[in-house]
């Protein structure tokens, strides 16, 4: 028997919010942004009119005013937002208590166990939710149903807003495969650009590809996103803390090419500890320590660990200490094949907070900032693509090649 899973996306979260207390805007463009005095401040989120002008996310404000000059811009509240997200999440709940939030204003349920209780009809309770959500909130969600988490996805983006969409064993590839292969989950524009020297633009050219040609290009992840686009996802829906939390959190990357001298090595270094941090965030945790592993072009290894002052899931200070490790232990003039970053020493990020006390009151207020920051990447992030941004800290040169491998390159992920 096929699972049934639905995912249910809130149609334009942030900005749907903001309108429900400002209803005479809701047919104006709109759009929420951290800081609407600033013209250098990101769109975090934007109505149906705003999309229609162009307007994206992510980009400044002074680019989305290029496209729309009528543009009406609203503070972000996020503790609001988290507030309707739990709410909405409890409402899920009365239905199934597999339960997966990702991000904010997206989750995963598992229904199969209960559908039987609400009519036995996957579509006619899907609908049932939208209107509950609408009814009570005042908000619209979309629903993917389907027998897999990345189609039931693929479905709740299939139709917006306010709308359900069915995708099953006897429609998928006439629904599913025509689409782009970045509407599929996990494929960045690394990936994407990876697949297209093969000739693969659709899902459906990705699931007719050779498997194993993708493993050796992609690693693990070529193999896992063939399997993605035939409908051959199993991965479970694992409500909130149901996980045990990891004791270490870190990225490995073989180099296509040998880096060479510091600048190289430092640009590595901060394109992994960026990984690293934002899977910390991700799991609620802060590391007291980081180690390095340095790989030469002959395959031996060195590797250096050391604790930290204060615990942390700051990139540039993760990234800070694994450089400080380099300068340490290696010759800038040898080159380098392979790194891997890992933070250790982790401990849960609210046991961790009584940390900032040690510090300096100014030291203090920069670190706050630091991790608002941050957090709001990861939101952007969760919602739009981990390529939608890289933060400053990350060089030029590492962001082209954050997500995916290059051919010859080869990605390791741990989670111990």
């Amino acid at each position: 028997m096929d699972r049934v899973i639905f995912h249910c996306d809130l149609n334009s979260f942030y900005a749907s919010v903001e309108l429900l207390e400002h209803p005479e805007l809701r047919h104006l463009p709109v759009a929420v942004c951290g800081d609407p005095n600033s013209r250098h401040g990101i769109i975090l989120a934007k109505n149906e009119p705003a999309k229609a002008f162009g307007v994206r996310t992510a980009e400044t404000i002074w680019q989305a005013r290029r496209k729309c000059s009528e543009l009406v811009l609203l503070p972000a509240h996020h503790k609001k937002y988290r507030e309707y997200s739990r709410q909405i999440n409890q409402l899920y709940q009365e239905y199934t208590d597999l339960v997966e939030p990702f991000g904010i204003d997206e989750s995963w349920l598992d229904i199969t166990g209960s559908l039987h209780l609400f009519g036995g009809d996957p579509l006619s309770l899907a609908d049932q939710l939208r209107e509950r959500v609408r009814g009570q909130f005042g908000l619209t969600i979309s629903v993917g149903v389907s027998f897999n988490k990345v189609f039931a996805k693929l479905g709740s983006d299939y139709r917006k807003p306010d709308a359900t969409t069915v995708i099953n064993q006897d429609n998928f590839r006439d629904l599913v495969w025509p689409l782009p292969a970045t509407d599929l989950l996990y494929v960045g524009r690394a990936a994407a650009e990876t697949l297209q020297q093969f000739g693969i633009r659709t899902i459906g050219q990705l699931a007719a590809f050779d498997r194993e040609r993708l493993f050796h290009t992609l690693g693990k992840m070529g193999a896992q996103l063939h399997d993605y686009a035939c409908g051959l996802d199993r991965s479970p829906v694992a409500p909130a803390g149901s996980r045990e939390p990891p004791k270490s959190v870190g990225n490995g990357y073989t180099f296509p090419q040998n880096l060479q001298g510091r600048d190289q090595l430092r640009a590595g270094i901060a394109q992994l500890a960026d990984q690293v941090a934002v899977r910390l965030r991700k799991c609620g945790m802060k590391c007291k320590g980081v180690s390095l592993s340095i790989r030469d072009p002959s395959f031996r290894d060195i590797g250096r660990q050391q604790r930290l002052e204060a615990a942390t899931d700051l990139a540039r200070e993760i990234a800070q200490a694994a450089m400080a490790l380099a300068d340490g232990c290696w010759n800038m003039d040898q080159p380098v094949r392979a790194l891997t970053v890992t933070a250790i020493y982790l401990l849960p990020a609210d046991e961790a907070g009584a940390q900032l006390n040690l510090f300096e009151q100014e030291n203090s207020r920069r670190r706050e900032r630091l991790e608002k920051l941050e957090g709001t990447l990861d939101r952007i992030r969760d919602k739009y693509g981990a390529d939608a941004i890289s933060p400053a800290s990350v060089p030029r040169e590492a962001r082209r090649e954050r997500h995916a491998p290059p051919p010859g390159g080869h990605r390791t992920y741990g989670t111990d």
